[in-house]
């Protein structure tokens, strides 16, 4: 409790600490990384660029054996050292294309492209890990400033859904849309650990964007989504729901990065539904709220006009047990060019 209360207290100045409009990260500060033996990554990989214009320098081919759920440490390293020798100095970040492997032995895979391998982002049990230099941080420059690169899987299972989650957050862009944020609280009182800092975004600028709380253990029926935040292992009614290009949604619980299955809910169930990004621990987190994106944070952020990949990030003070999932250059809040 004595963490949660330390977070709590971050978020009620979050208000005074969110950046007005911003310059966002853009297309030649990102890389596209492919894995040439993996046929469906490829094709992402070259959809993705030609939507996003992706200059051919940032267009990253890997080798490795696809579709298993974890990479070893040495495995890892192996990619890792392919990808550093095509990465550009300009490159800010990074987008995968696959949504297995997922985890490089105690991490996740985008934190591990994010920082290198490292164990202090890792824990045995039930205690914090190392926490990043990006979390709230207004940088806009993570690799220049932190040595670190923001990393994001575009995960799917087909083609088509890939393609689908890539033209919403295309579509997205600058269309400052007039969406709901849902905040649900329900009766799983294991993982509803983020919900005593919902009264925190009431005091976001909300640019048109409607605020609801809500005590309950689904949403159904409602047309308007852009952020949907909810703590439980299943989420039900996913196919009633209708989501706005670039929305955000996740479920706190203990294995929601694992994909295309998990034993509990598939972070990729919410791209899958239409939302643009999601996220969830790919190894036993607890219900350790820095573990998990803060909601306050990830609205804020994103309503500045940050990217997905940006505002998401952000929001997570320990994400070394995180995958990120989604289309990273979303930004439905970014100014449109003149």
């Amino acid at each position: 409790m004595t963490f949660l209360r330390a977070l709590l207290g971050l978020a009620a100045c979050l208000g005074a600490m969110l950046p007005g409009p911003v310059c966002a990260l853009d297309r030649s500060q990102l890389a596209v990384i492919v894995n040439v033996r993996d046929p469906l990554s490829v094709q992402i990989g070259e959809y993705y660029a030609q939507q996003r214009r992706i200059i051919f320098q940032n267009f990253i081919k890997v080798s490795f054996a696809p579709n298993r759920a974890m990479l070893t440490r040495e495995d890892f390293e192996q990619i890792e050292e392919q990808v550093e020798r095509q990465t550009q100095p300009v490159v800010q970040a990074y987008a995968l294309t696959w949504a297995a492997p997922y985890r490089v032995e105690c991490m996740s895979i985008t934190a591990a492209f994010a920082f290198g391998f490292d164990e202090a982002l890792c824990a045995n049990g039930c205690k914090p890990t190392r926490r990043t230099p990006y979390f709230n941080s207004n940088s806009r420059l993570p690799f220049t400033q932190f040595r670190m690169r923001p990393t994001m899987s575009i995960a799917a299972q087909t083609i088509e859904d890939a393609k689908a989650l890539i033209d919403r957050g295309v579509k997205s862009d600058g269309s400052q849309p007039k969406g709901t944020a849902y905040l649900v609280s329900t009766t799983d009182k294991s993982r509803d650990v983020r919900n005593a800092g919902y009264h925190q975004v009431d005091k976001l600028q909300t640019r048109g964007v409607r605020v609801r709380r809500i005590v309950r253990d689904e949403l159904r029926d409602v047309a308007d989504v852009l952020f949907y935040f909810i703590g439980k292992e299943r989420i039900r009614g996913l196919e009633t729901l209708g989501f706005l290009p670039g929305a955000i949604a996740d479920h706190v619980t203990s294995f929601g990065g694992e994909m295309p299955k998990s034993g509990q809910m598939s972070a990729l169930r919410w791209l899958e539904a239409g939302a643009t990004g999601s996220y969830g621990t790919v190894v036993e987190p607890c219900a350790l709220p820095g573990k998990f994106p803060i909601p306050a944070l990830v609205i804020g952020r994103y309503l500045a006009g940050e990217t997905l990949i940006e505002a998401y990030w952000k929001s997570v003070l320990m994400p070394g047990q995180g995958i990120f999932i989604g289309e990273p250059l979303a930004a439905p809040f970014r100014q449109r060019e003149r």
